[in-house]
């Protein structure tokens, strides 16, 4: 099957049940599976008036909206590929994408307009503005623009003939879908080249892994340009045919989760970990109920949680980064069901995921249906790198045959990551095979390995382990640690024990419970320098800290 094909068979199979939930004008609006194939042939359409052609490129620059589906759907469905781009990178890496890969047309809110005509390439010729209202196209701008709802007016009567262009295009599924931009974190970003097949097999592998229902409300509050939201939330509902609900923005998820009482909810390790520190403020602020939770009744509490949340809530997957073993077991305290996955942008994006039925903590769970995983190279601990093959592995990047030669050798697609295989089979990560650390006596130190002990702390918000040298030392590195303390719950202390909780204080508190959770670990992976900081990391658009920024002051 094709990306195209899913939405012709939701819209014939089942064309009045609802597609998408969304609340417009402070009302909630909904769009069933026939409307939503009706205006995906008004984008094709605008498509091919405006002169694009299978294979061209198609930006999308706009923030998570129910345009998007009808967007994605309208570009793919003539051939054409969709660049979805995030609408937060700064102009020298968006410059950098649309120059790439030579996009040749780009829709986007009105409030990037300026921006992306400041951009604009020899290819880049036209740009399609969604949103513009009263407002009209600013005078300086040198590029062709459309407005979206006008467009899609003009040419709705030849969308709804049978000669519209939607069903005139036959799509290979070898051939390209998306291009979808790794964050950069280590470098100038590449595009991923994704075919129908790479997304389909990963769609069907993921479905049949967490046993996704017609019946089943998926929750949207993932930017749809990341590759893990792409896939699970714009493709997987549409073929299990069943409905996404969009929150209007990150702080009224709550109240929006109650409106809508979602089934399923994907999230990254960031939102599912303020989420529970929310959570769990509410809860110690109640003395009835800190007592409940301390004394084995915490279930009881979970389900008062759960109907906050629209109380249909019967699975949260957790990807896009490692995610602390603590969250997963106070949501699992709480009584939620709860699993981590694993996967990479290249590979449309899921590898592994651990099955709702038998999940185990500190593993990303087995290789989905569809997608063979080996260690490469494994020392004596079973550790080395973890490599993928399968029908979800991209061509290649795009105008890049160094990097991709260098990432897929005989079909296999060498992730960068290090892990190993638990003994019941479950593929554990050890981290970055750039982060390593290798200490004096040539010993492997797996940042992440110390990460997940400290942020089992509750003080903790996130953390660093980083190798370095004291000044003299030209061999080995020592284990060094730059921790956030999380202030939400220091503030709480502060209310509970009626004082002000000055730095110096927070410091020391924050370093004796670090310590304490590194008890754990064996005495070599310690960290023997322990730095508080108290301004969050910088991160990528996807929320991952780019750990190249930071460094141990060797000079304290």
């Amino acid at each position: 099957m094709t990306i195209k094909d899913i939405l012709n068979r939701a819209a014939d199979e089942g064309p009045e049940r609802i597609a998408l939930k969304y609340k417009r004008n402070g009302a909630w609006q909904t769009t069933t599976f026939s409307s939503l194939r009706e205006r995906t042939w008004q984008v094709s359409e605008m498509l091919v008036h405006l002169g694009v052609q299978s294979g061209d490129r198609v930006a999308l620059l706009r923030e998570n909206s129910p345009e998007w589906y009808e967007l994605y759907y309208g570009i793919v469905s003539i051939g054409a590929v969709a660049v979805p781009i995030d609408i937060k990178l700064r102009e020298q890496e968006l410059a950098h994408i649309l120059h790439d890969c030579g996009v040749s047309l780009a829709f986007c809110s009105a409030s990037q307009l300026d921006r992306i005509a400041s951009l604009a390439t020899h290819e880049l010729r036209t740009v399609v503005a969604c949103d513009v209202g009263t407002r009209g196209f600013p005078e300086s701008l040198s590029i062709i623009c459309h407005d979206y709802d006008q467009l899609r007016q003009e040419v709705s009567k030849r969308a709804m003939s049978d000669a519209r262009a939607f069903d005139h295009y036959d799509l290979p599924s070898d051939s390209p879908a998306s291009f979808i931009y790794t964050s950069g974190t280590t470098g100038r970003s590449k595009g991923a080249v994704l075919t129908h097949r790479n997304f389909m097999s990963n769609v069907e592998g993921i479905a049949e892994g967490i046993d996704i229902r017609p019946s089943d409300n998926f929750m949207l509050v993932l930017p749809l340009h990341h590759s893990f939201a792409f896939t699970t939330m714009l493709l997987l509902p549409i073929y299990a045919q069943c409905q996404v609900s969009l929150v209007e923005n990150l702080k009224t998820i709550k109240a929006n989760m109650a409106d809508c009482a979602p089934t399923v909810l994907l999230a990254v390790p960031l939102l599912l970990e303020k989420m529970m520190t929310r959570i769990m403020t509410g809860i110690r602020e109640k003395k009835a109920a800190h007592l409940m939770y301390r004394f084995g009744l915490a279930g009881l509490i979970g389900r008062k949680v759960l109907e906050g949340l629209g109380g249909s809530l019967r699975l949260v997957v957790s990807g896009g980064a490692p995610i602390s073993p603590s969250t997963l077991r106070a949501w699992s305290k709480l009584g939620f069901k709860i699993v981590e996955g694993y996967g990479i942008t290249e590979t449309a994006p899921v590898l592994t995921l651990n099955p709702p039925a038998a999940p185990r903590i500190g593993t990303v769970g087995l290789p989905i249906a569809g997608v063979e995983v080996q260690i490469a190279d494994p020392n004596p601990e079973g550790v080395g790198e973890i490599i993928a093959r399968g029908e979800n592995v991209m061509q290649g990047y795009y105008n890049n045959p160094e990097e991709t030669a260098r990432v897929l050798v005989d079909g296999w697609y060498r992730t960068g990551d290090l892990g190993r295989f638990d003994e019941k089979g479950y593929l554990v990560i050890s981290g970055r095979k750039k982060s390593l650390i290798v200490n004096r006596e040539g010993k492997n130190i797996y940042p992440e390995e110390v990460e997940r002990a400290v942020l089992q702390s509750e003080y903790v918000l996130e953390c660093l382990a980083l190798g370095y040298r004291d000044p003299g030392e030209e061999t080995g590195e020592r284990v060094g640690l730059i921790a956030v303390p999380n202030q939400e719950v220091l503030d709480a202390m502060e209310d509970r024990e009626g004082g002000r909780m000055t730095d110096g204080k927070a410091e020391e508190w924050v370093r004796s419970d670090i310590r304490a959770q590194l008890g754990e670990l064996s005495n070599y992976k310690r960290p023997r320098k322990i730095e508080i900081r108290f301004e969050e990391f910088e991160k990528t658009t996807t929320q991952k800290i780019k750990r190249y920024l930071y460094a141990i002051d060797t000079a304290r």
